[in-house]
């Protein structure tokens, strides 16, 4: 049986090296690493792996976005989006993008494979400690849409480099484009989310989930 293909996307260094060691142990073959989520998007084009460990907080395209356009543009390459919370906010969110599984980084080297084995099943994977938030979460919500939802990719984009603490310059230039269209997209978001100054966009961002907190 050929090995697992994993892609590791996480920004730090010591984790990316710890899971290696972890899925070499269980005979899976990591094929690539990235720090950042754009680098995870075009790593998931050159070498389509079976699974990508997505690291939810990452800089200036996080986890959770990157799995909804790896979702996608390659719909056979599963994504486990890995976190430090178990927060039925951030497991939803995970689930509406397509994610096929929500691990705890502290979960044991014995959950990490289940995870890895149910979703080269076919099967969602939620880590015990967040399954029982994420079904109170969608009974509670009754069909009610986030308010994050309703935002286009670009627009969350923008959001997360605005709470990341970038420049109107540094974003227009990131996004390849002018600085008037990034004042356009920041008004766009403060009425559709009735957020009024950029210090509530970088409160919201972090609340969401878009920009890392205590991470």
């Amino acid at each position: 049986m050929n090995p697992i293909r994993v892609l590791l996307a996480d920004d730090h260094a010591l984790v990316r090296a710890g899971f290696r060691s972890l899925l070499e142990s269980l005979g899976a073959r990591v094929v690539a690493e990235a720090s950042d989520g754009h680098a995870a998007l075009r790593l998931i084009d050159a070498h389509r792996p079976d699974i990508v460990l997505m690291d939810v907080a990452m800089p200036e395209l996080n986890g959770l976005e990157a799995a909804a356009r790896a979702a996608q543009l390659y719909p056979a390459v599963k994504v486990i989006i890995l976190s430090m919370h178990a927060s039925a906010e951030y497991a939803r969110r995970a689930v509406r993008a397509g994610a096929a599984g929500y691990l705890l980084k502290d979960a044991s080297i014995a959950e990490l494979e289940l995870a890895l084995n149910a979703v080269m099943r076919g099967e969602t994977y939620l880590s015990p400690a967040v399954s029982k938030h994420i079904m109170a979460v969608y009974r509670s919500m009754d069909g009610e849409t986030n308010s994050l939802d309703q935002l286009s990719p670009r627009q969350r984009e923008v959001l997360q480099l605005i709470a990341e603490g970038h420049s109107r310059k540094e974003i227009a230039e990131k996004l390849s484009i002018s600085v008037k269209t990034f004042d356009t997209y920041r008004a766009q978001l403060m009425q559709q989310l009735d957020i009024h100054d950029v210090a509530g966009l970088v409160r919201y961002a972090a609340r969401m989930g878009l920009v890392r907190t205590d991470e």
